[in-house]
């Protein structure tokens, strides 16, 4: 470009003002994106307005290569601070004018960038980058920077169980840089190449090579400079794992107690800590050194909750879920195993997978053999898509080459086409827009009718719905006022004609109006009844707790028990589906009914809650207790559990013998 100016100068002497003009714009292009890229600027603010004017100067002045390298700026401020859509806006850009003014080092820049990116979102994609990327470097002769993306290759592969494919990449990979100098960045990405050769060699149980990868990659993240406290830690935890999974417990335990040791290991890094913790506990599991669990385990998972940390968390369960079944303490194995695979569902298909096995371990009979056959069905599901994903980068790379080699065709093409084209468009351009413009006002014409119609169908539901409301409390209103003013009324005046003709002398006369007197005065109280109850909603408001504090205060008194009856007034009963206070009021009487039949107690205490808007009924009392396990085939609990399943609630019971029974019942509110 610059070469191209000086020639300029040289035959136009009078573009030497424009060239100037035009070398202080490169200039301050270079200083834009300069500062854009460096280190030290933290704030996304002022790198973005670097690299824009940087892009509007370029832009203007139309110098392509810069043009480029404004958006390869862009992209990567844009990917640091999470914004995808721009990242791959910027990104696909800069492919596209790099594309045109074969710009192969940019090129090349760009579809590693972009494979990076993929690499945790779209498989196929990264693949498809980064092989076009790794075809640009090798191009370039530019060996470290194919290395790298070899790097990225090799891992894919090992995420995809193609554990051979994996290994003779990361050996491809390892040999070009050992053809370089022994730099800093040489050294790392060899680090890095052996820890993937590690993990490798152990998923094939190939343990010795697997130490041996792992150690080479721990002596060089020791020569590093730099704090590489972090990088080590995990290299040792590694080594950690194989000593684990080859049965060598005491060094895995050696391993994991000098990670432990570290002061403020819990605070620096929290999730290591969790995982790392889980690893010892783990291993003294499998050594059958039991005394210290399952504290470490429950200390390993409280950290991992506290930090959100999904994977170890399941990890931790299922572990959890495989120490109480060995006990034979089933609940509790069942607990654990059940949370690990509802985390797991939505997280991970390999956790999942061994959370179905451990629940068919745990369960018994019918349902044993359901998660049994769920497991070996996913099992088959993911042997087939490893199966298909094993030549995969072949594969990308092979439909790339031909893409390639199809582009070349279709370029050639491309051009007689073209020609061909532009003469039908001019000749269809106005029909199009005729016909177009014809297509469109019919369109909106459309989708006006259909607005109008929705809006009319809408409004006359509404209409309808108001109607049946208004008639619904009209009638009841009506039905109220009729026994109130009409049928009362005549009680009441008959029964003031029956008292003035109680002045009859004899007794037979008196006693027989005086009991037709009694039993009007019973008659005009029921109608009262109705009446009042005709205005009043069973499950409306505050009149909930009122309900339940008299279903408790008739029961308890029926039963002869004493009771402690609390509410939280933060609940907004209003804000609860009838459908929902009803199935609790049942899921109460049914409580208070079996207390009294089973259990001979004399106190029990009701609570009602709030936590995370979700209703919590507690239930506790001082009776006999039961063996939950068996009775769970009582019609009165299976009662509750269809009543608590109808609600999408969740129901807990905990029973001691001689101490009591406690029922736990979470209610969402929405």
């Amino acid at each position: 470009m610059k070469l191209k100016f000086f020639f300029l100068l040289i035959f136009f002497p009078s573009v030497s003002f424009a060239q100037e003009d035009l070398k202080a714009s490169i200039d301050s292009i270079e200083f834009y994106l300069i500062n854009s890229h460096k280190s030290t600027f933290n704030n996304f603010e002022e790198r973005l307005s670097n690299a824009l004017r940087a892009k509007e100067i370029s832009e203007r002045q139309k110098i392509d290569t810069l043009e480029v390298k404004s958006y390869i700026s862009l992209s990567s401020i844009y990917r640091d601070n999470g914004n995808v859509n721009l990242f791959l806006k910027y990104s696909h850009k800069g492919l596209k004018l790099a594309s045109k003014i074969n710009e192969t080092s940019l090129l090349a820049q760009i579809n590693k960038s972009l494979g990076y990116y993929y690499y945790d979102v779209m498989v196929d994609s990264a693949y498809y980058y980064n092989n076009k990327a790794e075809k640009l470097f090798r191009g370039l002769k530019d060996k470290f920077n194919t290395a790298v993306v070899l790097l990225d290759i090799s891992i894919l592969q090992r995420i995809d169980k193609d554990y051979t494919g994996s290994e003779l990449t990361s050996v491809e990979g390892l040999s070009l840089l050992d053809q370089l100098d022994e730099t800093e960045g040489v050294k790392k990405y060899k680090s890095y190449f052996y820890n993937n050769l590690g993990i490798v060699f152990k998923e094939l149980s190939q343990w010795e090579e697997s130490i041996k990868y792992n150690n080479r990659a721990l002596d060089i993240k020791k020569q590093l400079q730099g704090n590489n406290k972090a990088t080590i830690d995990n290299q040792k935890n590694n080594i950690a794992n194989v000593y684990k999974n080859s049965k060598d417990y005491d060094l895995a335990l050696e391993y994991y107690n000098e990670l432990l040791s570290r002061k403020n290991l819990i605070n620096d890094r929290p999730d290591f800590y969790a995982m790392v913790l889980d690893n010892y506990a783990h291993t003294l599991y499998l050594s059958k050194n039991l005394e210290q669990l399952p504290g470490l385990y429950l200390k390993a998972l409280s950290v991992s909750d506290t930090i959100d940390d999904v994977y170890n968390n399941i990890i931790l369960n299922l572990h959890l879920a495989e120490y109480y079944n060995d006990l034979n303490k089933k609940d509790s194995a069942k607990y654990y195993a059940y949370k690990a695979k509802g985390i797991s569902k939505e997280f991970s298909k390999d956790t999942y997978l061994e959370s179905l096995l451990v629940l068919s371990k745990i369960e018994k009979d019918s349902i044993a053999v359901k998660y049994y056959d769920a497991y070996i069905e996913l099992n088959d599901s993911l042997i087939k898509n490893e199966r298909s994903i094993r030549n995969k980068f072949t594969r990308i790379q092979y439909e790339t080459d031909k893409i390639e080699e199809e582009n070349i065709q279709i370029a050639k093409e491309r051009m007689w086409l073209l020609i061909i084209s532009v003469v039908v468009i001019l000749a269809s351009f106005l029909l199009y827009l005729v016909v177009t413009q014809r297509n469109k006002n019919k369109e909106l014409q459309f989708i006006q009718k259909q607005q109008e119609t929705n809006e009319e169908i809408y409004n006359l539901m509404l209409s309808q719905n108001e109607s049946i409301e208004e008639a619904r409390t009209q009638e009841k209103k009506r039905i109220s006022e009729e026994l109130h003013d009409g049928v009362l009324g005549r009680l009441f005046g008959t029964r003031l004609s029956l008292d003035s003709l109680n002045m009859g002398t004899t007794a037979d006369a008196i006693k027989t109006r005086g009991e037709y007197i009694v039993e009007l005065k019973t008659i005009e109280e029921d109608i009262r009844k109705v009446s009042h109850e005709l205005n009043t909603d069973f499950v409306s408001g505050s009149g909930f707790i009122d309900i339940i504090k008299t279903l408790v205060e008739t029961q308890t008194l029926a039963y002869g028990l004493h009771y402690n009856f609390e509410h939280d007034g933060t609940i907004n009963w209003d804000g609860v589906s009838n459908k929902k206070k009803i199935h609790i009021y049942r899921i109460i009487q049914e409580s208070l009914h079996n207390i009294y039949k089973h259990a001979n107690a004399t106190q029990v205490s009701i609570s009602f809650k709030l936590k995370n808007n979700v209703i919590c009924l507690i239930m506790t009392d001082n009776g006999s207790g039961f063996d939950v396990n068996k009775a769970k085939s009582g019609i009165g609990l299976k009662n509750m559990n269809s009543r608590i399943k109808e609600i999408n609630g969740i129901i807990n019971i905990t029973s001691e013998k001689n101490i009591g029974t406690k029922v736990t019942i979470e209610v969402p509110i929405p």
